[in-house]
């Protein structure tokens, strides 16, 4: 197999679609020579005739008109194979996409998405996944076709978008007073820390510190909506991008003021695997995404 010539399929294609060695010389643009100097190499490979005279024109062996049907359609595979994708129908797509976001994404732009996807695709079906407590290699490996979070990737073959930013705000309790907070009252809160890792501090404890400052944090949760729910149980506050999680804030009582401190806002995120650069249905959803998202 490893001396076998794939061309010899696509002249034999022609060979027997034309039935002379003429015809499938004009079909594959070479001189009638050659062609000739091809079917002798197709015989060799075969051990079959494949074309035979009779009288003035050549017939197919029986050996030809066997495969002939299975060499066009290998030809034909091949040819679909090596050609560049065509335009995705999203109308006729059926496929699944596992999808990894921040959970305050899931929440706020994962109605829009699901609802955009299932009108144009309803072949398609989408599966969210929570967010990891460590970083993994699911985008790597395939197990997750894209990922939504706040930082840029490190390695060169996860590809990303930057779909916008988000400031942050302090979600507090509705009975807490005031449209702002000072930086003493806002210290002087109890805290609650968003942390999938269960950390209970965050850059903005390093910040504060920088002024001679620190906050007192009572507990951490791995996700936005475990956190406002402690944070409303417990009057504290929670520091929070303000435009992914405004849904959520109202479902907890809790109501958003500035955060009395310069900190950059959260980007957002979406990145996937260079291997997806290219596939057309893939693209399609990360177009879904990023409108979705913003």
């Amino acid at each position: 197999m490893h001396s076998l010539d794939l061309n010899l399929l696509t002249a034999l294609d022609a060979l027997l679609e034309e039935g002379s060695v003429l015809g499938a010389a004009r079909r594959l643009h070479l001189s009638p020579p050659a062609m000739s100097r091809t079917l002798g190499r197709i015989r060799r490979a075969t051990g079959d005739a494949i074309l035979v005279r009779t009288g003035r024109t050549m017939a197919a062996t029986p050996y030809a008109l066997r495969v002939r049907a299975d060499v066009h359609r290998l030809v034909e595979e091949a040819q679909a194979l090596l050609a560049p994708d065509a335009e995705v129908d999203p109308a006729t797509l059926q496929r699944t996409f596992t999808l990894r976001f921040h959970d305050a994404i899931t929440a706020s732009a994962g109605p829009r998405l699901v609802a955009a996807v299932h009108a144009r695709a309803p072949g398609v079906r989408l599966r969210f996944l929570g967010e990891a407590g460590d970083d993994t290699s699911d985008l790597r490996h395939g197990r997750v076709d894209a990922e939504i979070g706040a930082t840029e990737p490190e390695l060169p073959e996860i590809r990303f978008e930057v779909l916008g930013y988000d400031a942050r705000v302090v979600a507090v309790p509705q009975g807490v007073r005031g449209k702002s907070l000072g930086l003493r009252r806002y210290t002087g809160m109890a805290h609650v820390i968003v942390s999938r890792r269960g950390r209970l501090r965050d850059p903005l404890d390093d910040a504060l510190e920088a002024r001679g400052l620190t906050r007192s944090t009572v507990a951490s949760a791995p996700t936005v909506d475990a956190a406002l729910a402690l944070a409303g149980a417990l009057g504290a506050a929670v520091t929070v991008p303000g435009r992914m999680t405004a849904d959520a804030l109202a479902r907890h009582g809790m109501r958003p003021v500035p955060l009395p401190l310069d900190a950059p806002p959260v980007p957002i995120v979406l990145t996937w695997h260079q291997r997806n650069d290219t596939d057309r249905a893939h693209t399609w959803l990360r177009e879904q995404i990023s409108a979705a998202a913003r």
